[in-house]
């Protein structure tokens, strides 16, 4: 089987599934914690070299108070989460901004954590438009994701088919894997289909 060397996670549904199981909407970004950390493990048993999480994005920001506090403090807890694993991790997004959380500030260069080995990559008040320096219709750069790898796998759960600005230049040539279930159910499962339908795909990267 091909596995993909760098896999993004858009984990989404997490407001939606707190609504479903009675829960406040800022409830549901601490029940995606888990996922997260079982997703990381699923990876490395099946050898992914590198994952991205998409955390939360600088529109995000935007959402009621109680809603991004939450938000915020599960991105913070997961990098902390992630930093007692065996990884290479690097948290990427505006750091200037209030918005960035103190806590993360020292994951925003790479740095290694027990064994090392797979990179990971965690995407917080990120846009695309700070990562690639967009200003009046023109790419003015440097790129801020420079130490990111191309994408070959995006997977995005909560049934939205559509990036919401994750990584557009890393994701040029990926492929897009959507499933209905929200982040919060992740189970081993849908990591297994995804890579099975990507298999299936024929990897060109335009030649």
């Amino acid at each position: 089987m091909r596995i993909p060397k760098h896999i993004g996670i858009i984990p989404d549904g997490n407001r939606r599934w707190a609504v479903e199981n009675g829960l406040e909407k800022k409830d549901g970004y601490q029940s995606g914690l888990n996922p997260g950390l079982e997703l990381y493990k699923h990876c490395k048993e099946m050898g992914v070299q590198e994952i991205t999480y998409y955390g939360f994005t600088i529109d995000n920001t935007k959402r009621p108070t109680e809603q991004r506090i939450s938000f915020t403090n599960a991105c913070v807890e997961a990098v902390e989460l992630l930093s007692k694993q065996d990884a290479e991790l690097l948290v990427l997004g505006n750091a200037n901004s209030k918005m960035f959380p103190e806590e993360l500030k020292p994951y925003t260069t790479r740095k290694s954590f027990g064994k090392g080995g797979m990179r990971i990559n965690f995407l917080v008040n990120y846009s695309w438009e700070w990562d690639t320096g967009y200003v009046k219709n023109e790419l003015r750069g440097p790129l801020q994701s420079q130490d990111v790898s191309r994408v070959d796998l995006v997977i995005r759960w909560g049934g939205r088919k559509r990036l919401s600005g994750f990584l557009p230049l890393q994701s040029v040539y990926a492929d897009f894997y959507f499933l209905d279930d929200f982040w919060p159910d992740y189970k081993k499962d849908h990591l297994a289909e995804a890579i099975r339908w990507y298999n299936k795909q024929e990897i060109t990267l335009g030649g």
